[in-house]
């Protein structure tokens, strides 16, 4: 199955990215490979993860305190958010109907 990010989940992952490299050299590719292992185990088996709420389904990290947040379509999986799971709660919101 083939994913899309939501263009505001896109930015706040590439942000997120940038942030932890600044950190660190090499963090920041660390965090990326760690969603990236999110993303390929929601699209092996995307109904394995309950709902985070209505039909948005979430997935954590491993490592970084953040989560995965989408939804799953007919032909793809939507990802709504790459969160981080200790600020701004329910921000996501607004991107779903």
């Amino acid at each position: 199955m083939k994913f899309e990010f939501h263009p505001e989940a896109l930015e706040e992952y590439k942000d997120a990215a940038s942030y932890y490299e600044g950190c660190q050299s090499g963090l920041g590719h660390r965090f990326i490979a760690s969603v990236e292992q999110a993303i390929l185990h929601i699209i092996e088996k995307p109904e394995q993860w309950k709902f985070f709420e209505k039909d948005v389904r979430r997935y954590l990290t491993r490592v970084f305190p953040y989560a995965v947040l989408y939804t799953i379509e007919p032909d793809y999986i939507l990802i709504v958010a790459v969160m981080h799971c200790h600020r701004e709660p329910g921000y996501w919101k607004k991107r779903i109907s």
